[in-house]
Parts: structure tokens; sequence; C-alpha cells
């Protein structure tokens, strides 16, 4: 039993907020089928997401993986950036 690796949902999502101390907001999308009238619809999700070393900028494309509560609203950390956001 201790040895029982427990599977952690993971989400990719964009980098919305950047604003505070090791934390960021990101954004994921879904599309969902609506119940009725079978039309398919954009739905969005907004997480605050643990960022520890404060790599993450505005406009990236990260990965996050769920954990374990680490204030009343963060609930996930970031995992990798897949895609850096275009500097200008």
């Amino acid at each position: 039993m201790e040895n029982e690796k427990t599977v952690r949902r993971s989400r990719v999502g964009k980098v919305i907020a950047d604003s505070t101390e090791k934390t960021v907001k990101i954004e994921v999308e879904g599309i969902v089928q609506h119940p009725r009238y079978k039309k398919y619809i954009k739905r969005h999700t907004r997480f605050l997401v643990h960022d520890p070393e404060e790599i993450c900028k505005i406009d990236d494309i990260v990965r996050v993986e769920e954990c374990r509560p680490i204030s009343k609203t963060k609930k996930w950390i970031v995992r990798e950036i897949v895609k850096a956001a275009q500097s200008n």
C-alpha cells in the first residue's frame, strides 16, 4: 500500500496574469456539447497556479499538475512551459 502512486491530473493552459508573487493565473479552454441542442460550445476555466521559480510570463502555454493545497485557492503547480510567449 505504501508504494501506490496517485494519478495526478494535468492540464495545459495559457498564462493570463503573473502579477502576484509565486502565483500565475492560467486559463484552460475546453469544448463541450450542449445537452439539448448538440452544438459544441467553448468553455474556459481559470486556475491559480503555484510558480515557485517565477519563470512564467503572460501568454506562455504551460502544463500544470494537481498537487496538495498550497493556499485556499492554489491547488495546481507549474510543471513545464510548453511554449514560451514571443517577446517583442
